[in-house]
């Protein structure tokens, strides 16, 4: 995959909105400055219509060509009034395309632009202002709608700085300071009211509840936090820092206050090495733009000169030097590759649009060409595989106690916690109870990191981990119960009434129903290996891979991780997409071929930096998306065979002098026609993978 490193380092102040702002600097090469050129490259061109002015002035531009070309055939109407509107056709038309002609000669290299703006000054000049006009609508229409597709490929820096709040509260001199984050040095100690983001990645000195780090860490559950044994240590570089004592910046509080000493500053922070982990793989481009790029750099050049020696043929041959001239303008005309110009992003449009329809969203074309050719696909267990959230899986009574009794007395006192757990707990629970009316419960106090403990009808109630009952002597065969749940990835708690065990209970990041059969779909697609990587532990994780048929799992990774383990399988793989639904899923979405996000589970974060978004968070339409993408792949490689064909016939015709610049310009049009229809088949193209996938493996057995 193509990354490219930053160049430069950026100020110590304000790290995140200087990282935010080099991910449209770095297009400046080792300078870092951002200049006009880069401004085009970005796809940002500003005029009197806004971020809108280059689509606009092209269809200004086509509407005067229609006219000018329509009111020819009137004879009552004056061939100057044509000539006007062709002359505006040429100005809308020409305005960017000339833009970046210039810039590209000043910065001493040749393009499409520039042939394209001396194809048709060349034929204005022989008085063929309808087929200039009409080589730069053309031109002008497929630019503008391919920067108005890309307007949103940098919006991901944004989302990732706005996770950490701008300011934290610090304690200092004695009272409560609201300062900025960039501000915070190593050892200030910050106060965390509840439910708020945390502003800094830390060590807890007081305080004891849950966290949410799903948006870091991509963990399901939060996890208790409580004070760190000794505060007064520095853990600034402190590598091994246990999870329930560290707390990362951009992760959101629970319901109890944390005071919390800052271990990082905000340029080194988690969330700050997010961004740079994207930063360092934005700029991508597919292989069919790489080859045309290629292809531009020596071809360009190349008809220049032909065009040029032309143009003197009168010096070598018998004839008029207005037979030279026209001959060499004929030769610029058909050598202005209309059809190519179009052929990739006319199938791209098509693709994203049928993609659309089956609740797929492509980003462009380097997906939809990459996607295609996959061997290998990475997941994100949380979210993704899973359903997000748990749920409650077993309900275990003991000593004679029924399932009923045991979930009133559970959901009694869970309902009046505010763990997240408690919560799955009532919900399962209720969902089995129906409507019964539950018991009071009375003394609720929760016992961080352990469980929580009440009485019910004058009864003491204990409901939490083996922890909270290390001082108990819990039955063997209760022990067992309790690690069997856990090896199969489960969350398990005892119950206990007064000096009895009267029940188990457990929850579970349960699979996706569809999970199963869309791996064997992928599987029967062709992609050679599907792997899991997720924050929870290694246990969860092989538990949940058994359930849903996928053979390597890997567990207890933080972002970094899975960005080597992407990594790690491009190299043995080649091409490889990432799909997940959190932002600690964004830099490995970032270094695989293809970053794919979950749509309604996925945060706004890693929708904007996949490169493809699964809309209504549907698993399935992956392998739509797969079969679509290979097929628009083909139509690419068709489009590319058609346009270049074209010029490689038409370019000796006209230097023999058997085509004229009118026959040029239809031949073109004519495969520019072809090109684009051949690209619209993508959008009657059939979900019908299930039935193709077969015959396809055996293909290759």
């Amino acid at each position: 995959m193509n990354t490219n490193k930053k160049n430069e380092k950026e100020p110590e102040a304000e790290p995140v909105k200087a990282l935010a702002k080099h991910s449209h600097d770095e297009k400046g090469g080792a300078s870092g400055k951002k200049d006009e050129h880069e401004e085009d490259e970005s796809h940002e061109h500003g005029g009197v219509f806004g971020k809108n002015t280059e689509l606009i002035f092209s269809l200004i531009c086509g509407a005067a060509l229609g006219a000018g070309f329509a009111l020819s055939y009137f004879k009552v109407t004056p061939d100057w009034v044509s000539l006007v509107l062709y002359i505006i056709a040429y100005f809308f038309g020409g305005f960017f395309t000339a833009k970046e002609a210039v810039q590209t000669i000043l910065k001493g290299g040749f393009e499409i632009d520039f042939l394209m703006l001396v194809a048709a000054i060349g034929a204005a000049i022989l008085g063929s202002w309808m087929e200039g006009a009409l080589l730069l609508f053309l031109f002008s229409l497929g630019h503008a709608l391919e920067h108005y597709a890309m307007s949103k490929a940098r919006k991901s820096i944004e989302a990732l700085t706005s996770l950490a709040p701008p300011t934290a509260l610090v304690i200092r001199e004695g009272g409560q300071q609201e300062i900025r984050i960039e501000e915070l040095i190593l050892g200030d100690v910050i106060v965390i009211k509840p439910n708020s983001k945390i502003p800094a990645d830390g060590v807890v000195i007081k305080g004891e509840g849950s966290v949410n780090q799903a948006p870091i860490t991509g963990e399901s559950v939060p996890v208790d936090k409580s004070p760190i044994p000794d505060p007064q240590k520095d853990y600034s570089q402190e590598k091994n820092i246990k999870p329930e004592y560290r707390v990362f910046a951009g992760t959101i509080n629970g319901a109890a206050a944390l005071e919390v000493k800052v271990i990082k500053e905000a340029k080194d922070s988690t969330i700050s090495r997010l961004v740079k982990m994207v930063n360092e793989a934005e700029k991508q481009k597919s292989p069919t733009q790489l080859f045309t790029d290629k292809f531009e750099k020596f071809f360009v050049p190349a008809v220049l000169v032909l065009v040029t020696l032309l143009c003197f043929a009168f010096l070598v041959i018998d004839e008029p030097f207005s037979k030279s001239f026209y001959r060499a303008m004929a030769v610029l005309v058909a050598a202005s590759p209309c059809a190519l110009a179009i052929s990739t992003p006319s199938a791209v449009l098509s693709g994203v649009a049928r993609a659309a329809r089956g609740g797929v969203l492509i980003k462009g074309g380097r997906p939809l060409e990459d996607l295609g050719s996959l061997n290998a696909i990475a997941f994100d267990k949380t979210g993704t595989l899973t359903e997000g959230k748990p749920q409650l899986t077993n309900v275990i009574p003991l000593n004679g106690i029924s399932e009923e009794e045991l979930l009133l007395v559970a959901i009694a006192v869970e309902k009046l916690s505010d763990h997240p757990l408690a919560e799955a707990i009532v919900k399962g629970g209720m969902e089995k109870l129906k409507k019964q009316s539950l018991p009071e419960a009375s003394k609720v106090k929760g016992i961080t990191g352990r469980g929580v403990q009440a009485e019910v009808g004058g009864k003491k109630i204990l409901i939490g981990n083996k922890a909270l009952f290390e001082k108990d002597k819990v039955p063997a065969e209760i022990i067992k119960q309790v690690e069997d749940l856990e090896k199969g990835g489960h969350t398990s708690m005892l119950v206990k009434q007064d000096k009895d065990f009267i029940g188990i209970l457990s929850l579970m990041d349960v699979p996706r129903k569809e999970a199963k059969n869309v791996l064997k779909e992928l599987s029967a697609l062709g992609i050679k290996k599907m792997i899991m990587l997720t924050g929870d532990n290694q246990q969860v994780a092989e538990a949940v891979a058994k359930q849903i048929g996928i053979t390597d799992a890997m567990g207890n990774l933080m972002p970094e991780d899975k960005v080597k383990a992407v990594q790690k399988l491009d190299k043995s793989e080649k091409m490889v997409a990432m799909v997940g639904d959190g932002v600690n899923d964004a830099p490995a979405m970032a270094k695989s071929t293809v970053g794919i996000a979950m749509g309604a589970a996925g945060s706004d974060v890693a929708l904007e930096t996949a490169d493809i978004a699964l809309m209504g968070d549907k698993l399935e339409s992956l392998p739509f998306a797969i079969g679509l993408s290979r097929k628009a792949k083909g139509i690419i490689k068709q489009n590319l065979w058609i346009s270049l064909g074209v010029v490689a016939v038409l370019i000796p015709l006209t230097i023999l002098g058997i085509t004229s610049i009118g026959p040029a310009v239809m031949a073109h049009e004519g495969s520019t026609l072809v090109v684009v229809g051949n690209a619209l088949r993508l959008l009657a193209y059939k979900n019908n993978q299930k039935q193709t996938a077969k015959p396809k493996r055996k293909k290759t057995v």
